[in-house]
């Protein structure tokens, strides 16, 4: 059994796959999943788990050189939007459009579904490399 860190299989197998600029998105309850990309659903029931935990359990294992979240969050989930800043300091952040940002998750690698039920509670992380 793994002492620290992800407990996830599945999600800890994805980030150990990625490679540099692979997308990995990290979900609200109500964001649509491509049938085409892997989806790790760890909600259990609305607000568990939240989405800022899970990104904070990922960020602890995924280099990330850059995120895209969708322009609508700064606007209609500002505390939301901040946090996620705060978390992301050295790294730039891509204010797309909703409808964008929901196509480019066809691209993922994989979407960590949450039971986050803030609007516009989703990120899609943009892996670095490491050297």
């Amino acid at each position: 059994m793994k002492k620290r860190g992800l407990l996830n299989a599945p999600l800890s197998q994805v980030i150990a796959e990625m490679g540099h600029g692979d997308l990995l998105v990290i979900a609200d309850a109500g964001l649509p999943i491509p049938l085409t990309v892997a989806r790790i659903d760890l909600a259990v029931r609305p607000g568990l788990p939240p989405f800022l935990e899970v990104l904070d359990a990922v960020l602890e294992e995924l280099h990330v050189e850059k995120a895209i979240v969708a322009m609508e969050m700064r606007e209609r989930s500002p505390q939301l939007y901040e946090a996620v800043r705060d978390r992301l300091r050295a790294v730039e952040i891509e204010p797309v459009p909703h409808e964008t940002f929901k196509a480019m998750t066809s691209r993922a690698r994989a979407v960590v579904r949450t039971g986050e039920c803030t609007p516009y509670a989703n990120v899609i992380l943009v892996s670095g490399v490491i050297f």
